[in-house]
């Protein structure tokens, strides 16, 4: 009996009242990703905006802990709109947090550049991007919430999906805007010189000015701006909205809790559910997720050196050929459960990232796939080594183990780092080329005192003295040119492609529909992969965090592990992957983070979380 009314609630059709509580609650959760979302797909033009008085591999990192500075204060708003939830309501909660990412969508629109408003501009971007996370972070457990308690026993994980969706369908809005503005903007209006820290124009080698895109120089701000008229509509959806079942059968019954953070993590009790739940479940869901989406994102445009206009369509058309899988594993999570998909997800990912980036470089960039082939070395002191993470761009790394490493990353080179003797400068080798390493200490003072030896001459009278003193001087200050140049032509020589143009093969789209080609469907495909790994870890998580918290603390109780999962181990993945891949010479190396955290997730998960949450009734808690 209690099976045949499970298939029964199982293949019932959604009311109209639950399908518009699904419609409202997703499309408001939609349009705050889309808000939030903005700054992850404009990172890289955003950096040269705002944090221009930085180098290039300094800013892509700083960038890129910017995004990830609005996922680290999720859990923060998750504890104050967590509370708010369950105390006030979940529908006014709503209306708070949507406010809030609104408005400072639209304020980073208005924020003048570093050009203008110098280290005040990046520090109130940082301070915008905060208060958009503080706002998400209350935003998904409410709405995961809400329509799981409306949800019938036997649909919820079906019902939930959709929720589940609207993290990708933002992300989705938001690369069709930018690719909608960026076509247009280009189109329209004539490129504008690159400008430096102090607003002037950046020289080329001909005296000719640098030019940038009219949108790179001011067009990404229109997503922005557009943001105020989601704003508009998200407010109006939201207002029609009534307050949850379950929330209202508590309160009449008087079981709402007075301390709900106290009452959730305040006691063992429920606090081991909180952790479980986040090490178990949502910090391998997280890496899987951005993974998928974010990095893969990030991989094509900065690593493997796609354009930013061709690698969003890439992620586009994966994003709708996949986006259904999130519908499809809720529902089929409403009939063998939440756990064994989540972690068959975390599984088969940790299993697959490695060939499918190397795969997805293969098809996307051949000849920088090819070069790999090309063995590049460098032997230095290990002394002279440095971990080179430097979010704030204020350490300087001065020692030629340093800067080699460096710069063979900016071409995505992949090295091997040897000892070699103490004392020695680095050196690198690549195919049959040694090139001694550039040392910006020892140059430095090299150029010092030849500056000082060229004017102590140009005091005498002896014109073969000045003349030694000045070539002197010039050779010292030639090094760095001539190490660059002997670094450029051995790379050339082993097949690397050092800029975008010098590779023909590389993936180019024209425009959106510009996609049938063996190439560019190979890619898709590669990035369907991933997108569907994300469904499978994404689409069952909101029905099996509700089911694990009593309704009194459900709010609370499942916005933290969620947004600790998804806001650290998940926000801080880009820029961790990064400078991993950075430090170890090696463009997949920072896969490694993901996979150990998804591993590390499948073995807690199997042991510690239950089984059989799907069949449980969340409505006989109320009390």
């Amino acid at each position: 009996m209690a099976n045949a009314a499970d298939v029964s609630a199982r293949s019932r059709p959604m009311t109209a009242e639950e399908r518009k509580v699904i419609l409202a609650s997703s499309a408001g959760t939609i349009f705050e990703w889309y808000d939030f979302y903005l700054y992850g797909s404009l990172a890289a033009i955003i950096g040269a905006n705002f944090f221009t008085a930085f180098p290039e591999a300094t800013r892509n990192v700083f960038a890129l802990l910017a995004f990830a500075a609005g996922f680290i204060v999720r859990p923060f708003g998750a504890l104050v709109f967590g509370m708010l939830g369950d105390i006030v309501g979940r529908k006014y909660t709503f209306l708070m947090t949507i406010v809030i990412m609104g408005l400072s969508t639209f304020l980073v629109g208005l924020l003048p550049g570093y050009q203008s408003w110098g280290i005040s501009a990046p520090i109130i971007l940082i301070v915008l991007r905060m208060l958009q996370g503080l706002a998400l972070g209350g935003e998904y457990g409410g709405a995961a919430v809400y329509v799981a308690e409306h949800a019938p026993d036997g649909q919820r994980g079906y019902f939930t999906a959709f929720i589940q969706t609207t993290a990708t369908l933002g992300l989705l809005l938001s690369l069709i805007v930018i690719l909608s503005v960026q076509g247009y903007v280009n189109g329209a209006y004539p490129e504008q010189p690159v400008l430096d820290a102090a607003g002037q124009a950046v020289m080329l080698a001909d005296g000719t000015p640098s030019m940038m895109k009219a949108f790179n120089a001011w067009g990404w701000r229109i997503p922005f701006l557009g943001s105020i008229v989601l704003l508009a509509m998200s407010l109006y959806i939201r207002l029609q909205m009534n307050e949850s079942p379950a929330f209202k059968k508590m309160k009449e019954e008087g079981a709402a809790s007075k301390a709900p953070l106290r009452e959730a993590f305040g006691t063992w009790k429920n606090g081991k559910i909180a952790i479980i739940a986040l090490l178990g479940l949502t910090a391998g869901q997280a890496v899987v997720w951005y993974s998928g989406q974010f990095y893969a994102l990030f991989f094509m445009q900065n690593v493997i050196k796609v354009d930013s206009f061709t690698a969003n369509v890439m992620v586009a058309w994966s994003l709708i050929l996949g986006t259904y899988g999130f519908i499809y594993f809720g529902r089929l999570s409403d009939r063998i459960g939440r756990k064994p998909i989540i972690l068959a997800g975390c599984l088969i990912a940790a299993i697959t990232y490695f060939p499918v980036f190397k795969l997805l470089t293969a098809t996307a960039n051949p000849v920088l796939h090819a070069a790999h082939q090309t063995a590049v070395t460098v032997t230095a002191d290990p002394a002279d080594c440095s971990f080179q993470f430097n979010p704030t761009g204020t350490v300087k790394f001065t020692n030629s183990c340093d800067i080699s490493k460096a710069k063979l990353y900016s071409f995505s080179v992949n090295s091997k780092t040897v000892d070699g003797p103490a004392g020695e400068p680095a050196t690198i080798t690549i195919g049959e080329t040694v090139i001694v390493a550039y040392d910006s200490a020892k140059n430095g003072a090299d150029v010092a005192a030849a500056t000082t030896a060229a004017t102590e001459a140009e005091a005498g009278t002896d014109q073969a003295a000045k003349d030694a003193a000045k070539a002197a001087l010039d050779a010292a200050k030639g090094v760095k040119g001539a190490y660059d140049k002997a670094v450029a032509d051995a790379l050339t020589a082993a097949g690397y492609p050092l800029v975008a143009k010098d590779n023909t093969s590389v993936v180019k789209a024209e425009n959106f529909i510009d996609i049938f080609s063996t190439q560019k469907l190979t890619i898709i495909a590669i990035l369907t992969y991933l997108i569907i790994l994300v469904t499978m870890v994404y689409g069952p998580i909101a029905a099996m965090l509700v089911e694990l918290f009593p309704t009194r603390i459900r709010y609370s109780g499942l916005s933290l592990p969620y947004h600790i999962g998804n806001g650290w181990f998940g926000g801080l993945l880009p820029a961790t992957a990064f400078a991993m891949s950075a430090q170890a010479g090696d463009i997949y190396y920072g896969l490694w983070y993901a996979i150990v955290v998804a591993v590390m997730t499948v073995v807690i998960g199997a042991i510690f979380v239950p089984n059989g949450t799907h069949k449980k009734d969340i409505f006989s808690d109320a009390k």
